[in-house]
């Protein structure tokens, strides 16, 4: 597959040029089969130091070059854009839309009837190859084209196929949920410089326990509620810090969080 493939990106910010840096690192796609356009010319600059890549400022050129077309661009932009490429878009493309909110019956109809479309939620941790994404079929998607998809998503994280209705949880859970993930490390570091540690110390033993809780979830199979047991002995410290917790809601804060997130979602796809 990847001698052949060649890919584009319509928007070439970070989150595509991640995904570039994971294909090529992959090696599903060489850096000289990848193109990015772009109307800023610092997003084509940025894309074109990390990949070594072809950039333009013509989407169309992205269209003549790849057959596998990422819209990366933001919501509000991806009317424009679509409306820009219809006239080059043809059966041999597969558009693969990472916009988030953006449904896929609003791309088909922007593209045309017969247009394939997969619509991806990727998360930022894209960026450093921990990506958690998720990914709907349209209606004209061939089952060799979800599997493309997968494997391509694969090269920076992991991946999972669902329906289409499901996105906008995938987007209140796993594309909001860094920034949950953060604020929490950063309320865990300040605990730890409230009790006295150096903050540069706080913090690294704060994110390195997040990363060391979830390759724990990930690796064991065991279910949370086991793995949080084996840390609290009775009568020890864990228990006393699980009661605060308890106290300030913390769960219910995070449901509520994915939550309204979603329903955040829901709404900027029927706009």
């Amino acid at each position: 597959m990847g001698s052949e493939l060649k890919v584009g990106f319509l928007g070439a910010g970070k989150m595509a040029a991640a995904l570039a840096r994971g294909f090529t690192k992959a090696g599903l796609v060489s850096a000289d089969r990848i193109i990015a356009s772009d109307p800023v010319e610092s997003a084509r600059s940025y894309f074109s130091k990390e990949l070594s890549s072809k950039t333009s400022a013509a989407n169309a050129d992205v269209l003549k070059f790849a057959e596998i077309v990422f819209l990366a661009v933001k919501p509000d932009q991806v009317n424009d854009v679509l409306a820009d490429i219809r006239g080059g878009f043809s059966e041999r493309h597969l558009l693969i839309s990472i916009a988030a909110g953006v449904p896929i019956p609003r791309i088909e109809g922007a593209l045309g009837a017969t247009a394939r479309v997969v619509r991806v939620m990727p998360n930022t941790p894209a960026l450093v190859g921990a990506s958690a994404s998720a990914f709907a079929l349209g209606k004209n998607a061939r089952p060799e084209d979800g599997a493309l998809v997968q494997k391509l998503l694969s090269a920076v994280g992991v991946a999972y196929q669902v329906k289409e209705a499901l996105l906008d949880a995938v987007t209140g859970l796993s594309g909001s949920g860094p920034a949950y993930v953060f604020v929490l490390i950063e309320a865990l570091s300040d605990g730890g410089v409230a009790a006295g540690l150096p903050r540069d110390v706080a913090t690294k033993l704060a994110a390195q326990t997040f990363l060391g809780g979830a390759k724990m979830v990930l690796e064991t199979g065991l279910h949370t509620g086991a793995l949080k047991d084996m840390v609290t002995s009775p009568g020890g410290t864990t228990i006393d810090g699980l009661h605060e917790l308890e106290k300030g809601r913390v769960r219910a804060a995070l449901i509520s969080a994915v939550r309204a997130a979603t329903e955040k979602s829901r709404k900027l796809g029927q706009s």
